[in-house]
Order: C-alpha cells, then sequence, then structure tokens
C-alpha cells in the first residue's frame, strides 16, 4: 500500500541495516560531488584559471548560505527520527508543519539580506578586482533560485529521517544529469560563460524541488500536512526551534569558519585560489563519504533513542567506528599517492605551479582523513541523543582552531598559505579528543 514502508532502523541485523541505510547518503553525494567536479572540470578547462577562481569563491560563500537551513533541515530531521522511532505520528506531524514554518521564514530571509548586500560581501571576501564582476554575475543568479534548494533539502531529509534514503538518491541523481546537461548547453551551446553555469543550477534544482515535492506528497501519505495538521503547537515550535537552530548553528559555524579560510586563501592571489578551489573539491569527494555515513548514523541512533533501544546504540557505534576508520585510512592511501594526477583533471599541464600547490593541500588533508571521519561520527551521535548543542562546540573547536591557527601563522613568510593546510588536521583532533571525553562521561546517563 502506497506510503506503508517500513523503514524502521529499531529492528533486525545492526550492521547491514546500518550500510543499506547509509550507502544511498554516499552515493547521493558522491552524485552531488561528480556534479561539482563537472563543473569546475568544464569551467576551469572551458573558460580558464580566472573563472575557475570566482567559481570556487563563490562555492565558499554558497556553501556557507545553504548550510544555514541545511542545519535547520538536519535538526528538524533528528526531532522527526526520534519521534517516528518512537511511533508518535501526530506529534510527527505538528513538527513537520512547525519546521517548515521555520525553515521557510529563514531561508526567505537569507535571500533577501544576500541579494541586497551581495557587493559588499564580495569585497569582504577580498576577491581579486580582476574576479570581481565574475564573481557578482554568478552569485546574483544562485542567489535568486535559494529557495527550490531549501524545498528540496526539506523534503530529502524528512524522508530520510524516516528511514527512507533511497528516493532522494533517485531525485539527486536526475538533477545531476540535467544539470551537467544544462551546463553543456549553456556554457557551450549558449557561449553563456559563468552566468550559463548558475542558471544551470538554478533551473535543474528547481525542477528537482517541484519533483520531489509532489513525489513525497503522495507516495508517503503519513508525511502529508492536511488542514487539521496546520496549526501552531507551542511545544512543537520550541522543540524544532531548540535543534534545528543549534544544528543549523553547528552548520553555519562551520562554513563560516571555511568563508574566513577562503578569504585568508583570496589574499594570496590567483594561483592560490585556482589550486584551492579545484583540490577543496577532491577533498571534499574523498571525504564526503564518511560525512554522509555519519549522517545516515545519527537517523539510526535517533530512532533506536526515541524507542529506547540502548544496546543497539551500544553495538551501532562499535560497528560504525570501525567501518569509518578502515575507510578513511583507505581513501587516505590513495589520495596521497595520487594528488598530483588528480589536480591534473581540472588544471591544464601548463599551470605546473597551481599543480603543485594543490598536490601539497591533498597530500596534507588526506594523511588526516581518519580525524574527520571520527568527528562526523561524534556529530551525528550528540545530535541523536538530544545533545546538538555539544556537536555545535565541536564544530566551534574544530574550525575556530583552523582559523585562528590560519590568520596567525599565514602572514609570517616561513609559514605563509602553508599553515591554512596543516591548521585543518589540527582542528579535526582537537575537536576528537574533546568529543571522546564528553562522550564517555555521559554515555552512562544517555544510553
Amino acid at each position: 500500500m502506497k506510503g506503508k514502508h517500513n523503514h524502521t532502523l529499531t529492528e533486525g541485523s545492526i550492521t547491514p541495516a546500518i550500510i543499506r541505510f547509509a550507502l544511498p547518503f554516499i552515493l547521493g553525494n558522491l552524485l552531488q560531488q561528480c556534479y561539482n567536479i563537472t563543473d569546475t572540470f568544464i569551467v576551469g578547462r572551458i573558460l580558464g584559471p580566472e573563472a575557475l577562481a570566482a567559481a570556487g569563491s563563490s562555492y565558499a560563500l554558497m556553501i556557507f548560505v545553504t548550510s544555514i537551513f541545511i542545519g535547520l533541515c538536519m535538526g528538524s530531521g533528528s526531532v522527526i527520527s526520534m519521534l517516528y522511532g518512537g511511533r508518535q505520528h501526530n506529534e510527527m506531524k505538528q513538527n513537520i508543519f512547525a519546521s517548515i514554518v521555520i525553515i521557510c521564514t529563514v531561508t526567505l530571509t537569507l535571500n533577501v539580506i544576500g541579494i541586497a548586500f551581495l557587493k559588499p560581501i564580495i569585497r569582504l571576501l577580498q576577491t581579486p578586482p580582476e574576479l570581481f564582476q565574475l564573481t557578482y554575475d554568478y552569485l546574483f543568479i544562485i542567489f535568486c533560485g535559494m529557495l527550490p534548494i531549501c524545498i528540496y533539502n526539506f523534503y530529502a531529509f524528512m524522508l530520510r529521517a524516516i528511514g527512507d534514503s533511497t528516493t532522494p538518491l533517485i531525485f539527486l541523481a536526475l538533477f545531476v544529469i540535467l544539470n551537467i546537461l544544462l551546463d553543456l548547453l549553456f556554457i557551450i551551446g549558449f557561449n553563456g560563460g559563468i552566468k550559463g553555469a548558475a542558471w544551470a543550477t538554478v533551473i535543474s534544482q528547481s525542477l528537482a524541488a517541484l519533483t520531489l515535492m509532489l513525489y513525497t506528497n503522495i507516495r508517503f501519505p503519513q508525511l502529508h500536512l492536511k488542514k487539521e495538521d496546520l496549526k501552531c503547537s507551542k511545544t512543537a515550535f520550541q522543540h524544532i526551534t531548540a535543534h534545528s537552530l543549534l544544528t543549523c548553528t553547528q552548520q553555519s559555524v562551520m562554513n563560516f569558519g571555511i568563508l574566513l579560510v577562503q578569504g585568508l586563501v583570496n589574499s594570496f592571489g590567483t594561483a592560490i585560489m585556482a589550486a584551492f578551489a579545484a583540490a577543496v573539491k577532491i577533498d571534499s569527494f574523498a571525504y564526503m563519504p564518511v560525512q554522509d555515513f555519519g549522517n545516515a548514523f545519527s537517523t539510526f541512533i535517533a530512532q533506536n533513542f526515541g524507542a529506547k533501544q540502548t544496546e543497539r546504540i551500544r553495538k551501532g557505534m562499535k560497528s560504525a567506528f570501525l567501518l569509518v576508520s578502515l575507510f578513511s585510512i583507505t581513501v587516505s592511501f590513495i589520495v596521497y599517492i595520487t594528488a598530483p594526477q588528480l589536480m591534473g583533471i581540472f588544471v591544464q599541464p601548463e599551470h605546473t605551479d597551481i599543480i603543485q600547490i594543490g598536490a601539497e593541500y591533498l597530500r596534507i588533508e588526506s594523511s588526516f582523513y581518519i580525524g574527520i571521519g571520527w568527528l562526523f561520527l561524534l556529530y551525528g551521535i550528540f545530535r541523536a541523543i538530544d545533545r546538538p548543542a555539544m556537536s555545535l562546540v565541536l564544530t566551534i573547536i574544530s574550525l575556530g582552531t583552523r582559523v585562528i591557527l590560519a590568520y596567525t601563522l599565514a602572514p609570517i613568510p616561513a609559514f605563509s598559505y602553508h599553515s591554512i593546510w596543516w591548521s585543518v588536521p589540527i582542528g579535526w583532533f582537537l575537536a576528537d579528543f574533546i568529543g571522546f571525553i564528553v562522550l564517555l562521561r555521559i554515555r552512562r546517563k544517555v544510553l
């Protein structure tokens, strides 16, 4: 029967259940990264280093902005997972309505602010004058398409919250294919330049949002809000606000730190910017699976936490840390060995300085992927056991360390931009250390 599929994660074998649920998360974001890499390839190879640098700088800002409402969606999803696991379906619908009101209000506000203050924001990022107009053209179009990105992510996170990670994967695959085709059409066919890349993203994301929303309401009636569900429950708003704002703050702090680092990178000129733009895409692609696994694992913990299945949580934690450690070590080895070749995908062979700088970044970061893998698991655990504030604290420690070290050491000629690369893993492991101490202290009390 429609919408009656059993997506619960509170029964059955633990490790296979986590892997089956996490796999569509991982494949989905790998698809997203494939698009990002393809987009970077098209822009870098066809439009040149200047357009690549402008798109890279824009990417950091857009990740920061979208992280705000993705954080809201993620926090809402944690609450919905707990209520779904505890079979509190009426309360779940009230929380879904509260989530819609809060997330749409925040997104529209961000949209207006972003468009109104776009030029000062670009200057604040220390964007070189020769790249200012390219960056502005790209970001203005992307900001105009903010609401569809919000709608798509809300429905994707809501489906994952009830244990369905496959449907968002299918729609994401369609979005990525359409986006790449439109990239080729607008950039090569219509000679649209960097504006063409922006329009391709907005159009494909809008279609993905509309179709996913319609599909969800038809296929999953337990998530479809009826007239009687559209009421403002004070308890629901307080619960969603507490979780969503903390998770939102965590995501925005994380990406604000990255944005500050992007501003510092920009101060070193176009070559460093271009190397960083390409290397970050590769870096994100490499460790994205452990980030997605952490988000999927958070849903597993949240459902079992709501159902009071503490033994499943303990066993799941042991399994998750083992899987993430093995994966991280394997990917670290691959990226370290192939760093120059990976940079060569995006940069023409004659730009040897850009390839060398990017390869150095990749070799430093890839040596410590296990640190970010553990950190993503800790984020997910604390969010799922009703301790979202701790995830925020760990993010502040990780990113704060990165920003402070980078801004302190980069102006010193002996360290220069190399300190920006080394500050990242130092932040990861400091946050891991604090996170494990706190988890050991509260484990008995909470679980």
